[in-house]
């Protein structure tokens, strides 16, 4: 039997090799759910629910309506028990990657690729980053800086101005050059000149 912490080192590297620049981000609060993965890639982010055979499904059906809120594809990486009938459980759109263990290794097989998913909520998405973050995204495209404004009204104003294509791409630079080690000071900073 493969359980989460069986399954998240070596899904992480088989998603690298597959999809090759990507980041991985843990554990991200979305909605009323928490997405166990993030993976962003230079084209999107794709959201991530592992079911390992220790999981059920009680709440999977509010984890869908989250992870598309905020993903531009989703996927659900389940254990073997699970791989018979998971296609009955998640949406079309969603990629399904199966897990099984092989003596002492775990082998990875995609059932079915992840499509774009037509539910993506653009505010959702740009909700995701640091008010940092979405000010790099303001001074990018030349906005103006709206330090008195919060986040909401922001994130409205970025999406009046920029297109969606380059916002796409804007979204995943920031989370690839996010630094967790540097945000508490990027977040004062922020703060101080807002003042």
């Amino acid at each position: 039997m493969l359980y989460d912490k069986d399954i998240r080192e070596p899904l992480f590297e088989f998603l690298e090799q597959r999809y090759g620049k990507v980041r991985i981000l843990e554990e991200k609060q979305i909605g009323r759910s928490r997405a166990d993965a993030v993976m962003v890639t230079e084209n999107g982010l794709a959201g991530i629910e592992i079911k390992s055979d220790a999981d059920t499904y009680a709440r999977l059906k509010r984890q869908i309506k989250d992870y598309d809120r905020f993903f531009d594809y989703n996927f659900v990486a389940v254990g073997s028990t699970h791989g018979g009938h998971i296609e009955e459980h998640v949406p079309d759109w969603w990629g399904i990657i199966t897990i099984e263990q092989w003596e002492h290794q775990v082998d990875f097989y995609v059932l079915r690729e992840a499509g774009k998913n037509p539910q993506v909520d653009w505010k959702g998405k740009l909700g995701l980053l640091w008010r940092p973050e979405l000010a790099h995204i303001q001074q990018v495209n030349r906005m103006p800086g709206y330090r008195d404004k919060g986040k909401r009204f922001v994130i409205e104003k970025i999406l009046e101005r920029v297109p969606k294509e380059i916002l796409g791409r804007q979204i995943s630079e920031e989370l690839f050059e996010r630094d967790y080690t540097e945000i508490e000071d990027a977040i004062r900073e922020y703060r101080r000149r807002r003042r």
